[in-house]
């Protein structure tokens, strides 16, 4: 609608100054080299403007040829990149589609027509990795780091290479790399949070996690959760190195980050206990048993009550066990206790609330009361058979790949993720026992070997 507005404008513009011309020719001499011309102004006028879109038509031809060249020369580039392009995401579905001779064909075509390796050099890793030519995928990734858009890129390669060599030094160079290149990488977090704990690495996996917390990789309790366990495992190191204050510290720390945390809160209990710390050592089992009940904790319970008498320890485990009233832990407690204390009705009352799905030391503690109780082992035949129809008394299961063991250990020992054990009855499945189990243990009592941790990445 606008230009059909000023193009009739235009025309009527034209119009006018024709018109007012034709009303008004006036007169005009032109002598040039001897020669004498007169006519009106209107002719000389249109004269000119004719001589003028001459001379500019002549112009634009000229124009027009001489850049005849240059544009064939771009349309010929276009077409070339266009089929680039097309080689690139043909080669990128061959890749997907787990077809080596097809991305093999496409990386070279997509590489003649673009000329431009960033965009090759990925897919040509690919390729490569694609007929298990890792040599020469490693020669793409490490020809990548020198362009800073495609170097994260490279370093990922190398990376996910290192680790299937399990090369965990390189890669963790790699990851600290890829790090630094992108931060906010949930993958390269990950990746580089294991690495550091393979290595032992603690203080170092307590920042990754700090920083995971703040790019929201992983939930604020999660992360307190893992710093408890990094701090409980620096607090080991430093107890095994002789230095008991900065043990100590590391102890108390561990416990703020995750009152929680069986291991850390049952470790800071007994070392207070140890400093004649009573009352604190307490508080500390009163906050993890509300949250995860354990018999560990209960040892050191009735330790720094002072309990003088069974009947002293019924009243301080009772105490203890309603601040977790509903858990089986708290009930088998009290029932242990008053059987202790030859309460037999209300230790097996108490074991009766706990119904029939309950572990097999439930039924074993009332065979040893009906023992007790009337002085005749045949009375518990019944309740040890029940025992072993019973689940399984609870233990230290992962919660990855739900295998147990009968000692807290900071990784699994069949699925090696990092902080993955709670307190619970397990599965079927049996339990790891031998040099697969020791190997992975960090005990109480003292630091072992970690075993490799990792998390294979793409």
């Amino acid at each position: 609608m606008l230009r059909a507005i000023t193009f009739f404008a235009v025309v009527a513009a034209l119009s006018f100054l024709v018109a007012w011309l034709a009303d008004n020719p006036g007169a005009a001499t032109v002598v040039w080299r001897g020669y004498r011309i007169e006519t009106s102004a209107a002719i000389l006028l249109g004269g000119v403007a004719v001589i003028a879109l001459v001379i500019a038509s002549a112009w634009r031809a000229l124009s027009l040829v001489r850049g005849l060249p240059r544009r064939i020369r771009r349309a010929r580039h276009a077409i070339r990149r266009r089929r680039g392009y097309l080689a690139l995401t043909r080669g990128m579905v061959a890749v997907a589609a787990g077809d080596a001779d097809e991305a093999g064909r496409q990386v070279r075509r997509a590489d003649a027509l673009l000329h431009e390796p960033p965009l090759t050099l990925l897919l040509s890793a690919q390729a490569a990795q694609l007929v298990g030519d890792e040599t020469a995928a490693g020669r793409f990734f490490t020809a990548m780091l020198t362009r800073r858009e495609t170097e994260f890129l490279g370093v990922r390669g190398l990376l996910t290479q290192s680790m299937k060599r399990h090369d965990w030094e390189q890669a963790l160079r790699h990851a600290r790399r890829a790090y630094r290149l992108s931060p906010d990488s949930a993958w390269v977090a990950a990746n580089l949070f294991d690495l550091q704990i393979r290595a032992k690495q603690w203080l170092d996996a307590e920042a990754t996690v700090s920083e995971s917390v703040k790019h929201k990789h992983i939930r604020a309790q999660e992360g307190r959760r893992l710093r408890a366990v990094l701090k409980h495992l620096r607090g080991l190191e430093a107890e095994a190195a002789g230095d008991a204050g900065q043990s100590a510290t590391l102890a108390n720390q561990a416990n703020r980050s995750d009152p929680g945390f069986i291991p850390g809160a049952d470790r800071l209990a007994r070392l207070l206990l140890g400093k004649g710390r009573s009352r604190r050592a307490l508080n500390v089992v009163e906050k993890a048993w509300t949250a995860s009940p354990h018999p560990r904790l209960l040892e050191v319970y009735r330790g720094a009550s002072a309990a003088e008498t069974p009947l002293d320890v019924v009243a301080a485990v009772e105490r203890l066990a309603k601040l977790n009233p509903g858990h089986m832990e708290s009930r088998y407690a009290v029932a242990a206790a008053a059987a202790e204390a030859r309460l037999w009705d209300r230790a097996k009352a108490r074991l009766g609330e706990l119904g029939d799905a309950a572990p097999a030391k439930v039924y074993r503690l009332f065979a040893e009361i009906e023992e007790r109780q009337s002085g005749d082992p045949a009375r518990g035949h019944e309740w040890l058979v029940r025992a072993s129809r019973a689940e399984p008394d609870p233990t230290w299961v992962c919660g990855k790949c739900d295998a147990h063991v009968s000692e807290w250990v900071p990784v699994c020992p069949r699925c090696e993720s990092f902080a993955s054990l709670g307190w619970a009855i397990p599965s079927a499945a049996p339990a790891l026992t031998g040099p697969e189990a020791r190997g992975h243990e960090i005990v109480h009592e003292g630091r072992r070997e970690l075993p490799p941790v990792g998390r294979d990445g793409g």
